[in-house]
C-alpha cells in the first residue's frame, strides 16, 4: 500500500498549472527549439549558433518545468552571466506563468547566487553571515597593505599587480593551499603564495570577501561538508545555465559540483545553453573546454543543435560559417536560413587608416541619404585604439555616434593622463593637469603633500607650479615628497625645453617614458593594461600629425567638446567586436582586418593555437552581428609611433567565401581579385613600393614574404603561413626565416615544431614553426 502525499505537496501541486498539449509557450517554436524546452530530464547540452533564437528556447523551457509542475519556482536553479540577463529572462518568464516567477529566489548570475549560499554557511570558511562584499578600490587598498607589510617595495610590486595575480588565482578556483609552486614565481619573486595567504587571512579578520570568494569559499563548502552540498542536490530539481561557453574554472567547478550526482540513481537535470564558436573571453579566463567537454562531464547528454538563424542573410551566414569552419577544437554545427539571399559581404581594401575612416563615413552617409536610420549602423573594432581615426572623422562629417562598453578614446583615463601632462608642458599654471598627474603613476607625493601644496599656492595667489617651486627652498615639504616634487619639476622644465624643437609625436612619447607613465602600464598585470598602452601608441600616433604641440592640444579640445547629441535620427554605434557580443544591427563595419591587429599578434604571441581559434571566433560573431549587410575592410598601411609600418591583410580574408564576397577595393589592390575585374589583377607591388614614400625595408619584406608564402586572397583555402605536420618544424638549422614580430633571422636548433631562431633586431627567441616563413633575404 502506497503512501498518500503529504498536505503539503498535495497544497502545491493543486495549485501547480497544468499546460495543454498545446500550451501557448509551444507556439513559434522550430523543432529543435521545442525539443529543447520538452527535453527535461538527464543532462542536456543546447547548442545554440548566433541568431538562432536561443533566449526564447531558454525560458520556454524553464517556463516548461513551473507550467508542467514538474518543479516549484524555489527548486530552479537558473545561471546568467549578467544582472541584465537575468532581469530579462524573469520578465519574460513571468508573461508566461505570471505571479509563479517571484518564487524563482535562485534565478541570477554566478556571484549572486553564490553570494546567497555563502551567507548561509560562511561560518565553514571563517565569515560571518554579516560578512561585507568588498569592491576593487578596496581590493587594491588591502593588496596594497599586503605589499607594505611583506617588506616589498609597492613601486616595483604594485597592488593592483597583485590583485590581478589573486584574481587568476580564483577564478581558476585555487585557494592559496592549491596555488602550484611553480606559479608564485609569477610574482614578488616567489613570494605571491605567501602574499596571497596574508591577503585572505587579511579578509578574514575583517569578515570580508571580494567578488571571487564568493565562488571560490563555496568550493571549500561543498569539498569541506559534503552533508551541505547534498542538501543542494536535493534544493535543485532542475538547474539551466546560460553562456556556458564563457564560464572560467572555478565557476565550472561550481556547477559540476552541484549539477553531479556520484554514487545515486538520481539523473543530473541540468541544461546547458552556449555557442562554442562563441567563446571569445580567454582573456578574462572564460575556458572553451568547458562546453566542449560537457558530454564527458554528463555521460548520455544530449546535444540539440539549434542552427536555423532569424538574423542574418545567407551570404553574411555562410562568410561566417566558411571562417569558424576553419576551427579545430570546436563541436560543430551549420548555421542556415529561410530569408533572402540578400547582398554578398563587402571586402575593400584601403591604403590606410585615415582612408578607412573616411570610406565608411561616407559610405554611412550613403545609407542616411537613403534614409537609413544611424542607429541601425554599427562599426566594430578589434581594438580600442582604431576608435580614435572613426570618432575624429564621425565628429568632422557631424555624423553622431555612441561608444558602447566604455568612454571616448579622448574621455578615457590613460588619454586623459597623457593629455594633462602635454598640457602641463604648454602651460605649468594649468592646476587641473598638476593635480592629476603630479602622483600618476604614484612616486611618493601622496594626498597630504599635495595638500600641502594647494594651501601654499592659495595662500600666495599662484598656480601649484609656481608653489612648488617656492616649496622647494623651504622646509613645509619633506623626505621623499620633497625629492620626488623637485624630480618632476625639473623633468618639466626639461619638457618644456623640448617643445620648442621637438615634434609633438616624438615629446610626447618622451614625456611618457621619461615620466614613467607607460612603464606603469607596462608593469601592470591589468587585463586592461594592453589596451590602455595601445591606446596610448595611438595618442603619440595622433599627435605627431600635427605641427605644434599648440596645434594639437587645440585640434583635441575641439574634438571633445563637439556636441554628438542625438538629432532624432539616432546615432552610429562604435564599440569593439568583444562588446558587440549578444546585440546585431542591419549594417555592420568591420574595419583593421589586417595581420597582427585582427588576428591579434599578441594574442597568437601568448597562446599560440588556442589564441589564433579565440581570434577566428571572434570574427565569426563580428560578422554574425549583420543582419542585412556586413563590411569588412583592411589597409596596406598603419602609423605606429608616427611610423609607417607596411599591414598584410588578416588571413581571415583568405578563408571567406568567394562566392558570399564582393570586392570593391581599387583595382590594384593587393591579394584581391574584384568580380568584375580580370582574373589577372592583382595588386601591383611594386607600383605601391615606390608610392607616397612607402618604400621601406619593411615593406618590401612584406610584398617579398606575401610572393613567397601566401597565395592570392579570396581563392579557395590559401593560408598566410606555411604549415608543417604536427610535432615537426620544416627548417633546418641555419635557414633563414621571417617572424611577422621579430623580422628576419636564422634558425639555430629545433625542437619538435618549436624553433630556436636568433633574430637579427631581437636575439634569440624560441616560437612556433608555423609562425615563420622563409626569410625573403633567403
Amino acid at each position: 500500500m502506497t503512501s498518500k502525499p503529504s498536505l503539503a505537496a498535495r497544497a502545491a501541486a493543486s495549485i501547480a498549472p497544468r499546460p495543454a498539449a498545446d500550451a501557448a509557450y509551444l507556439d513559434g517554436l522550430n523543432p529543435p527549439q521545442r525539443e529543447a524546452v520538452l527535453t527535461t530530464e538527464g543532462p542536456v547540452l543546447m547548442l545554440a549558433g548566433a541568431g538562432t533564437g536561443k533566449t526564447k528556447a531558454l525560458t520556454s523551457r524553464l517556463a516548461h518545468l513551473l507550467a508542467s509542475g514538474k518543479a516549484q519556482p524555489w527548486q530552479l536553479l537558473a545561471v546568467t552571466f549578467t544582472n541584465k540577463a537575468a532581469r530579462e529572462m524573469r520578465h519574460r518568464i513571468g508573461a508566461i506563468v505570471g505571479e509563479t516567477v517571484e518564487g524563482m529566489r535562485w534565478l541570477g548570475t554566478f556571484h549572486s547566487i553564490g553570494a546567497q549560499i555563502l551567507r548561509r554557511h560562511a561560518e565553514v570558511v571563517g565569515l560571518k553571515s554579516s560578512f561585507t562584499i568588498i569592491d576593487t578600490d578596496d581590493q587594491l587598498r588591502l593588496c596594497k597593505q599586503v605589499i607594505e607589510a611583506a617588506g616589498l617595495d609597492e613601486k616595483r610590486w604594485t597592488g593592483r599587480a597583485l590583485a590581478g595575480v589573486i584574481d587568476n588565482w580564483k577564478n581558476a578556483g585555487l585557494i592559496p593551499t592549491q596555488v602550484p609552486k611553480d606559479d608564485a614565481w609569477t610574482f614578488a619573486d616567489g613570494k605571491a603564495i605567501d602574499l596571497y595567504r596574508a591577503y585572505q587571512e587579511r579578509l578574514v579578520s575583517l569578515n570580508a570577501a571580494d567578488f571571487g570568494d564568493l565562488l571560490v569559499h563555496n568550493l571549500s563548502i561543498f569539498r569541506a561538508q559534503p552533508d551541505i552540498l547534498a542538501t543542494y542536490h536535493k534544493q535543485f530539481r532542475y538547474m539551466m545555465v546560460d553562456e556556458y561557453q564563457d564560464t572560467n574554472v572555478a565557476q565550472y567547478l561550481w556547477l559540476r559540483l552541484l549539477a553531479q550526482r556520484p554514487g545515486t540513481d538520481e539523473p543530473s537535470n541540468i541544461c546547458v545553453v552556449g555557442d562554442d564558436d562563441q567563446s571569445i573571453y580567454g582573456w578574462r579566463g572564460a575556458e572553451v573546454e568547458n562546453i566542449l567537454r560537457f558530454e564527458k562531464d554528463f555521460p548520455g547528454a544530449k546535444v540539440i543543435r539549434l542552427e536555423q538563424n532569424y538574423r542574418s542573410t545567407p551570404s553574411i551566414l555562410a562568410a561566417a560559417s566558411s571562417i569558424i569552419s576553419r576551427n579545430e577544437d570546436r563541436l560543430g554545427k551549420t548555421l542556415w536560413t529561410a530569408l533572402e539571399e540578400g547582398e554578398c559581404v563587402r571586402l575593400r581594401g584601403v591604403w590606410d587608416a585615415d582612408e578607412e575612416a573616411r570610406t565608411i563615413t561616407d559610405d554611412i552617409e550613403a545609407e542616411q541619404s537613403k534614409g537609413r536610420s544611424l542607429s541601425d549602423i554599427a562599426v566594430l573594432v578589434r581594438a580600442s585604439f582604431q576608435m580614435r581615426s572613426f570618432e575624429e572623422r564621425f565628429n568632422t562629417a557631424g555624423i553622431p555616434y555612441q561608444v558602447v562598453g566604455g568612454p571616448r578614446f579622448y574621455e578615457r583615463e590613460e588619454t586623459r593622463d597623457a593629455l594633462a601632462y602635454l598640457r602641463l608642458v604648454r602651460n605649468p599654471d594649468d592646476d587641473l593637469s598638476f593635480s592629476r598627474i603630479i602622483n600618476k603613476p604614484r612616486r611618493g607625493f601622496g594626498d597630504k603633500a599635495l595638500q600641502t601644496l594647494m594651501i601654499a599656492g592659495r595662500s600666495a595667489g599662484v598656480s601649484l607650479f609656481e608653489a612648488a617651486q617656492r616649496l622647494l627652498e623651504t622646509d613645509e615639504v619633506k623626505g621623499k615628497a620633497k625629492t620626488s616634487l623637485r624630480l618632476f619639476i625639473e623633468s618639466l622644465h626639461r619638457w618644456r625645453a623640448l617643445a620648442a624643437d621637438v615634434p609633438p609625436g616624438d615629446l610626447s612619447e618622451t614625456v611618457l617614458e621619461e615620466s614613467g607613465y607607460t612603464d606603469f602600464w607596462r608593469q601592470s598585470k591589468s587585463v586592461q593594461s594592453g589596451t590602455k598602452l595601445e591606446n596610448l601608441k595611438e595618442l603619440v600616433q595622433a599627435a605627431s600629425e600635427f605641427e605644434t604641440l599648440d596645434g594639437y592640444l587645440d585640434h583635441v579640445s575641439l574634438v571633445a567638446e563637439r556636441s554628438t547629441n542625438d538629432d532624432g535620427s539616432g546615432m552610429v554605434w562604435l564599440m569593439t567586436l568583444h562588446a558587440a557580443k549578444g546585440l546585431e544591427y542591419p549594417v555592420v563595419f568591420l574595419p583593421g582586418w589586417e595581420e597582427d591587429l585582427f588576428p591579434s599578434g599578441r594574442s597568437l604571441d601568448e597562446s599560440g593555437k588556442a589564441g589564433l581559434e579565440e581570434e577566428r571566433r571572434l570574427a565569426y560573431v563580428g560578422i554574425t552581428r549583420a543582419r542585412e549587410s556586413c563590411r569588412i575592410s583592411f589597409a596596406a598601411n598603419r602609423q605606429v609611433y608616427g611610423r609607417w609600418q607596411s599591414a598584410l591583410p588578416s588571413r581571415f580574408i583568405d578563408e571567406l567565401p568567394e562566392e558570399h564576397v564582393d570586392v570593391i577595393s581599387e583595382p590594384g589592390l593587393y591579394g584581391v581579385k574584384a568580380r568584375d575585374m580580370p582574373s589577372q589583377s592583382r595588386f601591383d607591388a611594386e607600383a605601391l613600393s615606390t608610392r607616397n614614400g612607402y618604400d621601406t625595408p619593411g615593406w618590401r619584406r612584406a610584398q617579398q614574404s606575401r610572393r613567397t608564402s601566401r597565395p592570392p586572397a579570396i581563392e579557395g583555402s590559401a593560408k598566410l603561413i606555411a604549415s608543417s605536420a604536427a610535432g615537426s618544424s620544416p627548417y633546418k638549422v641555419g635557414d633563414r626565416v621571417f617572424h611577422r614580430k621579430f623580422g628576419d633571422g636564422t634558425v639555430q636548433r629545433n625542437e619538435g615544431n618549436k624553433v630556436t631562431v636568433h633574430f637579427d633586431d631581437d636575439g634569440e627567441k624560441k616560437v612556433i614553426s608555423s609562425f615563420l616563413t622563409p626569410s625573403a633575404d633567403g
